[in-house]
């Protein structure tokens, strides 16, 4: 039991126990436990009412019931007042997330008036009573409201009836006063009849920490027109009511506001209602597409034609982030560009939607085909799919609708030949290339990214642009992409998505979906899945698979242009032997991890370093194997014994790859351990006095780059041979950092205390993977090694 129920206890403790309490608590949550509103401290606030109002009641000696004006805090058996005015219910949630409804009435007589608390099940007694009726109300609460005066709250089993006993000079007259738009005063009260005009799209601010929303709807009478602005919860009345653009209403207890010196209404207690009203109709005129020329508050009708995304855009004036977005709307006589802003783009839009908007502004425009665009503000009113069209505009826009959503075919789409023709297609996305920066003739940076789309029956490439480069994008995945430009390549037809194109994710249950081959079917179609050892120099439409056996450090360089680029290399194998793979930039940063499987699409095979290796480029897709594409590669052990296989040295030649040698080192070659690089060449740098310089350059370094290179000889009972450990390996070798090594010595010159280090290497064994090629120089092979699996002595 928490703290505030602990606190309603107080007042009652002495009439029953803690148990009795919290029995009585529970009975009352039973009782109502269809209400939304009753939650366990409502309950125990109606224990302790009850109680203390009976304690009251019986002091009361002939049941009378008081005047509003003597009402005091606490349980009352009734109350009698005249309605005065009753307000729309609002919907709310308890603290334990149930829903329920609230809403007010004021009763009034002679004495004085009180706000009187409806709750969910209460407000349906509602439907047989009106402002101007004299009501009884049973079995309430009095309590202080917020305003800090009398409130009388309502509990589930309250009645409300009709008074007919009523001595009616006790109570005030009700007068139902209309007032003419033109009529208004402010810092009042009214009540007026009207037609609304116009429904803008409500919008959220923020006040003190707090969300809120507001709506302000046009209003017009015969006299005059004003807007009517509703707060919050109160802004749920326009869907719960139904309220649209051409119904009448009756608004009782609006209050009236001056800013500036213009009027306007605010909704707060009072109470809007709908009917059919005696208020002059009125006809909102709506103007042609083709029409259009610069003027204001204009209306149109039309299809949506084309849409792009939500964008977003920084202000200059405070920094603030906004959002807008462009649509084209046709009808029969011509289309035209709308830009729609913050809230609005909220509002869920779709190609081939009929759209109504009633209150834009026209501007030129030269960046239009028809030289006209279309702005809406904050009193735009936007409406998707609206009702009472004629059949005439119907047809009309059908026709059009049958247009702008048709989807092309990519076997269509391969046969054009002319560039700049706008085309909508769905297909399967694959083979997506990195993320590729490029700067601009005006210094802006710039994002390319290209992939290929397939729907079973043709194929074209994509790219796309700076934020659609950006997005993520689902290999495989079923994808709709409207707006796309076509775009004569040199060889083929190539689709442009850019600025004004949408590319949507669709559900593989989705009906747009279903028609389209499986992944796996595509990939059939369009690729040669080969096994390592078959590929060949300059492969094309390739599917490469294998585990990855070894993986070297992500390096960094300098480009030509001074940006920075990346590159790493792995190995992979499968059962048919190995292949070395470059991966540049993105690619190059991720971690891989020995012993994955791994999927290469469309990847570039060239010789290099006397061997074929795989080049991801900028159409290569790297992904993750499906399961049973996993089941048909072997297992990391078993690729470890097929492919590193063991070796005398004896047994050697010189194109062996990945073999496993066990050795002694000997002749460990320690008088200059850390070689001097250029880092801007990669050349070797000599030190010059106090500076290195690079000869290829022509330049002073003032912090090379350093090489770590222990040499050495490997011997075994067969024979022996050179063995070279660089970096990485030499690090392993020596157990130390390259850093430490730096520090200990004078750039690799003088080894200091390293010497003894290096000197203790002789004698060791070690256990290595290795690739052997042949030293033109001196006329031997010599080993390679990419891994030390163990040391020992």
């Amino acid at each position: 039991m928490d703290n505030e129920i602990l606190e309603l206890y107080e007042q009652v403790k002495d009439k029953l126990t803690m148990e009795e309490f919290q029995a009585k608590i529970n009975d009352i949550s039973k009782e109502n436990e269809d209400l939304g509103f009753v939650d366990d401290y409502y309950a125990a606030e109606q224990v302790v009412n009850n109680i203390l109002g009976a304690s009251k009641d019986d002091q009361k000696s002939n049941g009378e019931i008081l005047d509003i004006g003597d009402l005091e805090p606490g349980s009352q058996p009734a109350i009698v007042g005249m309605i005065n005015s009753i307000s729309n219910p609002k919907s709310f949630k308890t603290r334990k997330g149930k829903s329920g409804q609230v809403c007010n009435m004021e009763l009034k007589d002679n004495t004085g008036e009180i706000r009187v608390v409806l709750w969910t099940e209460n407000i349906k007694l509602l439907k047989n009573f009106k402002e101007g009726n004299i009501v009884k109300i049973t079995d309430v609460d009095i309590k202080e409201g917020y305003r800090g005066d009398n409130e009388a709250n309502l509990r589930p089993r309250s009645t409300i009836t009709h008074f007919k006993e009523a001595d009616l000079s006790k109570f005030p007259t009700y007068e139902e006063n209309i007032t003419d738009i033109e009529d208004l005063v402010p810092d009042t009260k009214a009540n007026i009849i009207a037609r609304i005009i116009r429904i803008p799209t409500p919008r959220t601010y923020e006040k003190d920490g707090k969300e809120g929303k507001v709506a302000s709807l046009e209003l017009k009478d015969a006299t005059g027109e004003i807007s009517y602005t509703l707060w919050n919860k109160n802004v749920d009345l326009i869907e719960e009511l139904g309220l649209d653009a051409g119904d009448s209403v009756k608004i009782l207890g609006a209050q009236v506001r001056e800013r500036n010196g213009e009027l306007s209404l605010t909704h707060w207690d009072g109470r809007i209602i709908k009917g059919d009203f005696d208020v002059p109709e009125f006809s909102q005129e709506f103007i042609k597409i083709g029409n259009i020329t610069e003027q204001s508050n204009i209306a149109i009708k039309g299809v949506i034609s084309k849409l792009q995304d939500v964008r977003t855009f920084t202000r200059k004036s405070d920094g603030s982030e906004g959002k807008l977005r462009n649509f084209d709307v046709t009808d029969d006589t011509g289309s035209i560009r709308t830009t729609i802003w913050g809230h609005d783009t909220d509002i869920l839009l779709t190609k081939g939607g009929i759209v109504k908007i009633i209150g834009a502004d026209a501007r030129f425009d030269d960046y239009t085909d028809s030289g006209y665009s279309l702005n809406t503000n904050f009193n735009t009113q936007i409406s998707i799919n609206p009702e009472n069209l004629s059949d005439e505009e119907l047809a009309i826009f059908d026709e059009i609708k049958q247009k702008v959503s048709q989807i092309k075919r990519l076997s269509e789409v391969e046969e054009y030949d002319e560039d700049g023709i706008e085309v909508d297609v769905i297909g399967r996305m694959f083979a997506i290339g990195e993320i590729n920066e490029f700067q601009r003739d005006d210094g802006s940076v710039g994002y390319a990214r290209s992939a290929k789309f397939s729907d079973g029956e043709g194929r074209v490439n994509l790219t796309f642009w700076d934020q659609k480069a950006k997005q993520e994008y689902k290999p495989g995945g079923a994808y709709k992409i409207e707006n796309a430009k076509v775009r004569l390549g040199m060889y083929e037809v190539e689709l442009n998505i850019g600025t004004s194109a949408r590319v949507m994710e669709l559900p593989e249950d989705s009906d747009q979906a279903r028609f389209l081959p499986s992944f796996k079917t595509i990939e059939a179609m369009i690729y040669t899945h080969k096994s390592i050892s078959d590929v060949e120099e300059d492969d094309e439409n390739l599917i490469v698979m294998g585990r990855i056996i070894d993986a070297s450090n992500t390096r960094e360089f300098d480009r030509d242009d001074g940006t920075k680029g990346y590159v790493k290399s792995l190995e992979i194998a499968d059962n048919s032997g190995s292949i070395n793979v470059t991966l540049w930039n993105e690619y190059a940063k991720k971690d891989w991890n020995v012993g994955d499987a791994i999927k290469f699409q469309d990847p570039q095979i060239s010789f290099r370093n006397d061997s074929l290796e795989i080049n991801v480029s900028r159409s290569t897709s790297i992904l993750e194997p499906d399961e049973s594409e996993i089941n048909d590669l072997p297992t990391y052990d078993e690729l470890k014994e097929s492919i590193y296989v063991p070796k005398t040295i004896e047994a050697l030649e010189d194109d062996d790859r990945n073999v496993r040698i066990t050795g002694t080192l000997k002749e460990v070659f320690g008088n200059k351990i850390l070689i001097t690089k250029c880092p801007n060449c990669g050349n070797t740098v000599n030190q010059s006095s106090e500076d290195f310089v690079c000869e290829f350059c022509g330049e002073a370094v003032d912090e090379p780059k350093y090489l770590l290179m222990i040499p050495a000889r490997l011997e075994d009972d067969t024979g022996e041979i050179s063995i070279t450990f660089f970096d990485n390996l030499a690090e392993e070798l020596l157990d130390m950092k390259k850093e430490e090594i730096i520090n200990l010595t004078d750039d690799g010159s003088d080894l200091g205390p390293m010497e003894g280090r290096i000197d203790d290497l002789n004698g060791l064994t070690v256990e290595v993977i290795t690739n052997v090629s042949f030293d033109d120089y001196n006329e031997e092979i010599r080993l390679n090694p990419k891994r030390i699996l163990s040391k020992y002595y």
